[in-house]
């Protein structure tokens, strides 16, 4: 696999000269700062390349080109939208980036409720705790029928948790929820988000379905054409929020949009930690089954809690068996060199690293440094995820 790295651009405190010392020769980055819905430019595409290979690196993967609104609710100004989103498409393949990820999450993008979580180590680690979260979505949003999203032991659990709740805590926990993340393009205010939500009301998961399968159907043919391959993201985490539907949680979903579109650009970015927080995913198992059209990976591995909570545990570590899935990506990457594939390399980076060591220091001293995004945490994920890499690539038969 190729080792990448996430990078958030110019402004990001991990630098390239940091992503070069950590041993990864890709870069998955995305024009971060052109969030508007309008089109990326080829010079805007070419100014962010030649930054990259400056520093001897390459810009493998773009991670995101944002999806609005509309597109998802297919209404407003979505025709322009999706032209816009072509024309970036047609900007990044006239630049030479071949592989696209994207999501379709509505309103929110990938949300945890602690950002800071300490580990018995010491480090910290990010967690979504599912009862913080009902307290936020019913007590605190106070979204119209909220409570019926719930069962009744989160309601209980919840009820007592917002009964204690500080105001410094319930300022932590909405800013932690909606006040956005790295790769995520919005930030909402409460009566914003409040807003956007009210938006899809009455949208279900079929129609939302619906919607995604729209939506391929314009931008994969193109895709096809241009030499570039796409792969969409999973839910994060890979169920429903504040009542919205959410259509790639699961591998009946990955299997419904690649059948429905079978068009090999159309295809997955297996994120490990995405899918992995739902139990009836099994991650080596989806990438047998989906091998020929998982276009990039994340890495990262999540320890699952019994009420739907979970917290990003070691790479290593977590609900799944990663050298497992490894053994499986390594499989399909020989069977694409024996086809004759050019894409025999599937890019990969290693996601969402502990706060560890002086990134601790960093964070305490009001340094800007992204969550789940910080240097060493990752550096440290990446060197394990590598000895697997070679472990498997020499024992396992080809």
């Amino acid at each position: 696999m190729e080792q990448c790295w996430r990078w958030f651009g110019p402004e990001d405190a991990v630098t390239l000269d940091h992503v070069k010392q950590a041993g990864a020769t890709g870069i998955v980055t995305a024009l971060h700062h052109i969030y508007d819905g309008r089109a990326w430019t080829l010079d805007d595409v070419l100014a962010r390349k030649a930054i990259i290979e400056a520093a001897g690196l390459r810009w493998s993967v773009c991670e995101s080109i944002p999806v609005p609104s509309e597109i998802k609710l297919r209404n407003g100004a979505y025709r322009e939208k999706i032209d816009a989103w072509k024309g970036s498409l047609v900007s990044l393949a006239q630049g030479g980036i071949d592989t696209i990820c994207y999501n379709f999450m509505p309103v929110v993008d990938w949300t945890r409720t602690n950002l800071m979580w300490k580990r018995p180590t010491g480090g910290y680690a990010l967690r979504f705790d599912m009862v913080d979260f009902v307290t936020y979505d019913v007590h605190i949003l106070k979204r119209p029928n909220a409570a019926a999203s719930y069962s009744d032991d989160l309601l209980k659990a919840a009820s007592t948790r917002a009964a204690s709740i500080s105001t410094d805590e319930e300022d932590r926990l909405e800013k932690n929820i909606i006040a956005g993340l790295p790769g995520g393009e919005d930030s909402f205010t409460r009566e914003g988000i409040a807003r956007q939500i009210a938006r899809f009301d009455g949208l279900g998961h079929a129609e939302m379905q619906e919607h995604l399968i729209e939506f391929v159907k314009e931008i994969a043919p193109l895709a096809e054409e241009l030499g570039v391959r796409l792969g969409i993201h999973a839910d994060d985490p890979p169920f429903s929020l504040f009542g919205l539907p959410r259509v790639v949680s699961t591998a009946a979903d990955a299997r419904h949009l690649l059948s429905t579109v079978d068009i090999p650009a159309n295809g997955l970015t297996l994120c490990a930690g995405s899918y992995g927080a739902r139990p009836d995913n099994d991650l080596p198992a989806m990438a047998e089954e989906f091998g020929p059209r998982v276009h990039f990976v994340h890495l990262r591995n999540v320890t699952r809690e019994a009420d739907g909570s979970f917290f990003e545990d070691d790479h290593l570590a977590g609900g799944t068996n990663m050298v497992d899935l490894i053994v499986a990506l390594t499989r399909e990457e020989r069977r694409r060199k024996a086809e004759g594939r050019t894409d025999t390399a599937i890019p990969m980076r290693p996601d969402h690293g502990h706060l560890l060591v002086d990134d601790i220091d960093k964070v305490e001293k009001g340094m800007r440094v992204n969550p789940g995004y910080s240097c060493i945490g990752r550096l440290k994920g990446l060197a394990e995820l590598r000895g697997v890499m070679q472990a498997v690539e020499q024992l396992v038969p080809a």
